[in-house]
């Protein structure tokens, strides 16, 4: 739990009881490679924390998975259309390495932003982190080239190594033909 412990207080200033009954809350669970967190029809109802390993957020689409998202170690996320919405995700994610996640359902997650006021800066901090990622994502969809991203991915991830060739063509939004092309020109 320290690596949560210290994400934590890496957004926010809390105090030591305090955080310790917030990282109580959550639970450890394992994915391995290969496997599924969550599948397209279920309902989410839980928040994660990767402690460890790294998945892949897809959906499919005239039998093609797209990959929407990916998400690595230190990463804080849910598939919030449905954990808000309650109805079943569109979404299945899928770990791409064997992955240790710390979890927290909703209700708790709400309890612990009624119980304390930093709690909710942090979920807000989160938010906003996620939305400028998002943010971020569409500019570069709108104004950069798939050779441009694929280059700015280089500079900022170890992704290219972790990714499976197929899933990263897919998350660039070009083909894998076009990716391997890509790859030997640079």
């Amino acid at each position: 739990m320290l690596e949560l412990s210290d994400f934590i207080k890496s957004k926010i200033n809390i105090s030591d009881n305090d955080l310790q009954a917030i990282v109580s809350s959550f639970q450890v669970r394992t994915v391995q490679k290969g496997n599924f967190l969550i599948k397209k029809g279920q309902f989410v109802t839980s928040f994660y924390f990767i402690k460890s390993g790294g998945l892949r957020i897809y959906f499919d689409r005239d039998e093609k998975q797209i990959t929407g998202w990916l998400a690595f170690k230190s990463d804080f996320f849910t598939e919030l259309n449905s954990l808000k919405s309650g109805q079943p995700t569109l979404f299945n994610i899928q770990a791409i390495e064997d992955t240790t996640l710390l979890s927290i359902d909703k209700i708790q997650m709400e309890n612990l932003y009624t119980k304390f006021p930093a709690w909710q800066q942090f979920g807000r901090e989160i938010w906003e982190d996620a939305f400028l990622k998002v943010i971020n994502g569409i500019l570069s969809y709108q104004t950069m080239t798939a050779e441009e991203r694929y280059l700015n991915m280089l500079k900022h991830s170890d992704l290219l190594q972790r990714v499976p060739l197929k899933q990263l063509a897919s998350y660039l939004g070009i083909t894998q033909t076009s990716l391997s092309r890509l790859r030997k020109s640079i």
